[in-house]
């Protein structure tokens, strides 16, 4: 008897799992772009912002970005969401291999009220495996140390790799 509800309870807990999953991978689906399908955007010249919402240490460690995108550290756009039009088509992109900051970030920008956004498949990594152009980050930027009070700036130079 107890192996069987144990059984029927395992059953339910995957099930409701293997659900969660699948719905947030449709959710993603559909706020999701190809490498392809942005690079044919921004060849055409639509009016989309592509935004590169990388942590600051990512950003450090593979020190491009994609042509044209607009660096925002995504403290800063928690901190101060009118950063970013709300009128206007939005990729943004990360290097979280899982997309698991995509969801992230896409939860919280739809409980903001952005609709027109989307997020890069694979991210910089998917952009750049496609053979796509990426330039030198050399604006200088902040590391969060973990304290909003105890920032440093590091500034980049393509002289330092």
């Amino acid at each position: 008897m107890v192996l069987a509800v144990t059984t029927i309870c395992a059953a339910v807990l995957l099930a409701v799992v293997l659900a969660k999953r699948k719905r947030d991978h449709r959710e993603l689906e559909r706020y999701s772009i190809t490498p392809e399908a942005l690079h044919a955007l921004l060849a055409s010249n639509q009016d989309v912002l592509v935004i590169d919402a990388r942590l600051p240490l990512d950003l450090f460690g593979d020190s491009v970005i994609i042509p044209g995108a607009l660096r925002l550290a995504p403290q800063d756009v928690r901190e101060n969401p009118s950063l970013l039009p709300k009128e206007k088509d939005l990729v943004v992109y990360c290097t979280c291999p899982s997309d698991e900051t995509s969801r992230t970030v896409l939860h919280r920008a739809l409980a903001m009220g952005f609709l027109r956004i989307k997020f890069l498949k694979g991210g910089l990594n998917g952009w750049r495996a496609k053979g796509f152009p990426v330039e030198p980050y050399t604006k200088p930027f902040h590391l969060d140390s973990g304290k909003t009070n105890h920032l440093a700036t590091v500034a980049h130079s393509e002289d330092q790799f």
